[in-house]
């Protein structure tokens, strides 16, 4: 498969935008917090088994005085402020998740780490085919951006660890800076172009 490197227009107001890394950082830790489960959880008094009855009686024994076998500080006790399911997620404002996004953008323009192809079309679903594209590019980790869902290219990229496909929508900026090259057909380029300065 032939891929032919273009070199089209961009619009200076997506790849030429100025790099705010703070903007960055906050993205890529929402994107993170947002894909957590949330999910450990530990028991307290109340929840765990036994302990129904006072072990002893309040006065009289010499011994501390207890109310229950699953007080925390025994051998089998609850757990005291031991996290509970929750959930992480939260969302940035609209324009500082925009302006992340266009300082990722700019900044694989900057680096000239950004590749636009004509198009990208593979016969069939191959891992072997792929890897002989990315070659011709001279490319070794890559996000192929490309305008709709393509399931041979999808396929062909799952296997490769250095490599992921996403549709414009999907585009985002943990992903843009998790790989050194984006590589854009130019369908998905003219998407990109005519939604994001809205």
């Amino acid at each position: 498969m032939e891929v032919h490197v273009i070199e089209p227009i961009l619009n200076e107001m997506i790849f030429g935008a100025k790099t705010r890394t703070h903007l960055l950082h906050q993205a890529v830790v929402m994107q993170l917090a947002n894909r957590r489960t949330g999910s450990a959880a530990t028991k307290s008094k109340g929840f765990v088994s036994g302990g129904g009855k006072k072990p002893w009686r309040q006065k009289g024994t010499g011994r501390a005085r207890a109310g229950s076998i699953r007080s925390p500080i025994w051998v089998g006790g609850g757990t005291v402020f031991g996290p509970q399911p929750r959930d992480y997620s939260y969302r940035m404002p609209r324009t500082a998740r925009r302006e992340a996004l266009l300082s990722a953008l700019s900044l694989k323009k900057r680096e000239s780490k950004l590749i636009v192809v004509d198009k990208l079309e593979l016969e069939q679903a191959k891992t072997k085919l792929m890897v002989q594209a990315l070659a011709e590019l001279k490319v070794v980790s890559a996000l192929l951006v490309i305008p709709q869902a393509d399931a041979k290219i999808e396929r062909s990229a799952r296997n490769l660890p250095n490599v992921k496909v996403l549709r414009v929508d999907g585009l985002n900026v943990y992903d843009l800076l998790r790989y050194e090259h984006l590589i854009l057909t130019e369908q998905a380029l003219k998407i990109l172009q005519e939604k994001l300065p809205v």
